[in-house]
């Protein structure tokens, strides 16, 4: 690997134009007020089938984007009270695996919620069970490309919504201090935990804390352009074949670019970047990170590292800034 982007100082300065869609506000107000309004089957949550007899793991389903059910695995401590909670979300293809599989920060004495990604979970790792019952237009092999003919349809506008269902659900379970909620995930998952913050700083609803690792979904066109490794190829492939759609699709993708929706964001953030990266490319995060709309925020530089980031090393670096917020 080599260095795929600009200099560290470049990019510590890069801030892009990025025009926001006159829109924007009403477009994910009304999406989640939608959502919210859909008559749908509460949060429920049972034991899970799981070795792991030293935590408490149980099974969540609640309901997200037009109340269709989605699962979560909800891994805690044994002890009584109200905890603080890390929600986490999934990278690209995953999904949220098997029960009591990701246990790290529960043993640091947090409630972890683990979102499963709706049509996803058979890329890597061990799995999902969440469907995606909507279908779509022609599109390319992945997800990045399902739905893309309007903002209406499109795949990512069902999996954000779902991203602040979870954060709606998390509220109602007794054991969880709503006053201390984070998001976290990697890759498509720290995209994701990006737009968790942007939109519940939209909504007014702001959250604890955000941890976006590497993160995805971000400065669309120049990661189309420029990224050599999928996801974001799958952009690529599907407009040189649909040349006509070009500015027509970039419209679409403005309504959910982290770089975008990131001045809304107001939890402190920590995030992280690899500046080997060939599948999200460090000037699409510093785009992101940069345009963050809390004062509190920091970024982590993996400078010979690659899409795989910091990994334990960060997350014992995220350990450590959470405590001094939570």
């Amino acid at each position: 690997m080599a260095l795929t982007d600009m200099p560290l100082p470049e990019l510590r300065e890069y801030r892009p134009a990025l025009d926001a869609p006159a829109d924007l506000v009403d477009f994910w107000t009304d999406t989640i007020a939608q959502a919210r309004a859909v008559t749908a089957d509460a949060p429920t949550l049972v034991p899970a089938q799981t070795p792991v007899t030293e935590l408490v793991v149980e099974d969540l389903t609640f309901p997200g984007f037009a109340g269709d059910p989605i699962r979560a695995w909800v891994t805690r401590p044994q002890r009584a009270g109200r905890l603080p909670v890390v929600v986490e979300y999934v990278g690209y293809g995953g999904g949220r695996g098997l029960a009591g599989e990701r246990i790290q920060w529960a043993l640091a004495g947090y409630v972890h919620v683990v979102m499963d990604t709706r049509g996803q979970g058979s890329g890597w790792g061990h799995g999902g069970q969440t469907p995606d019952p909507h279908g779509s237009g022609p599109s390319t092999s992945g997800f990045m490309t399902r739905g893309i003919e309007d903002r209406s349809t499109y795949y990512y506008r069902r999996l954000y919504t779902d991203t602040v269902r979870l954060l709606d659900a998390v509220r109602t379970l007794p054991f969880v201090d709503t006053d201390r909620i984070a998001v976290t995930g990697a890759s498509q998952g720290g995209g994701l935990a990006l737009a968790a913050s942007a939109l519940s700083g939209m909504l007014g609803e702001p959250l604890t804390a955000a941890m976006p690792d590497v993160p995805y979904l971000s400065h669309f066109r120049r990661s189309a352009q420029q990224t050599p490794l999928p996801p974001f190829t799958e952009l690529r492939t599907y407009l040189a074949v649909h040349r006509e759609r070009v500015e027509e699709v970039f419209r679409t993708l403005a309504h959910f670019d982290g770089a975008v929706l990131a001045p809304y964001a107001q939890a402190p953030a920590i995030f992280s970047v690899a500046l080997m990266d060939d599948v999200v490319l460090p000037s699409s995060v510093f785009a992101a990170y940069n345009a963050y709309g809390a004062d509190d925020r920091s970024i982590e530089v993996y400078e010979f590292n690659g899409h795989e980031g910091g990994q334990l090393h960060h997350w014992v670096r995220q350990t450590a800034w959470l405590a001094d917020r939570v």
